[in-house]
């Protein structure tokens, strides 16, 4: 398929991309120039004459835009944080998605965060049972923005899959993160390598082509023996589990 990154410049699309462009030809918008050699259409996800631009003739897209994040317990923030939040979280993203349901585009992934739950907690027992209640103005917004990709699925007929993503990461920072594990409280399995974040785009991508208007969050880690994260939805609906660190077993 043709798919379009929104944000694809940016940390998560920069890390991604080597995997997504063996499945599918992509695209990329952005306010900055991607580091690889794609296809790119210069502009912000809140200008809508960027966004018909670059949507126009792709598939379905994936977004993958962030300014001003903050982790799940931080509470402090700034007018810009605020602004910038807003901006991008829920009004870009209802640009997007209005502008693809315009040209046609009924299947997409919108990229969520584990920032939006409050991130003391030891146990994160399903996508369902744990509720939207980060402290921070990033979280609380990316929360906002899984309730208007549901209003789409809703209103629209669009089929979305939400990723809620935590601790992206590139194999180096991976492996060492794997060697030296961090000590955010309660626990470090916050991280995710790069090579599985993209295997689960592309089940995500596989998955909004079945069915329409439905809207459906998986939590996305490097938390391959479930313990603080229970991932079982993922893998039992988008066929996908973390497997990158078997290769450091080996």
């Amino acid at each position: 398929m043709k798919i379009l990154l929104v944000g694809g410049a940016g940390h998560v699309g920069t890390c991604t991309t080597p995997y997504l462009r063996r499945h599918h030809d992509l695209r990329v918008l952005d306010i900055a120039k991607p580091r690889q050699e794609v296809e790119y259409v210069e502009g912000s996800i809140a200008d809508p004459e960027a966004l018909a631009c670059a949507l126009d003739g792709v598939d379905a897209f994936i977004n993958m835009t962030m300014k001003s994040g903050q982790g799940g317990l931080d509470r402090d923030q700034t007018k810009a944080q605020i602004v910038d939040n807003y901006t991008v979280n829920c009004l870009g993203l209802h640009l997007l998605l209005y502008t693809a349901w315009r040209l046609g585009i009924k299947r997409g992934v919108h990229t969520s965060t584990m920032s939006t739950h409050y991130r003391a907690r030891s146990y994160y027992p399903s996508e369902e049972e744990v509720p939207l209640d980060s402290p921070s103005v990033y979280g609380f917004t990316k929360g906002l923005a899984e309730g208007i990709c549901r209003y789409f699925a809703r209103q629209f007929d669009l089929n979305l899959a939400v990723l809620r993503i935590t601790g992206p990461r590139t194999r180096a920072q991976f492996i060492d993160q794997a060697q030296n594990p961090p000590h955010y409280p309660p626990g470090s399995l916050y991280f995710t390598d790069e090579e599985d974040l993209a295997k689960a785009y592309l089940a995500a991508l596989d998955y909004v082509c079945t069915g329409h208007g439905r809207c459906d969050a998986f939590f996305i880690s490097g938390d391959a023996d479930h313990r603080e994260m229970n991932m079982s939805k993922a893998r039992a609906v988008l066929g996908w589990e973390p497997k990158s660190h078997l290769t450091l077993e080996e």
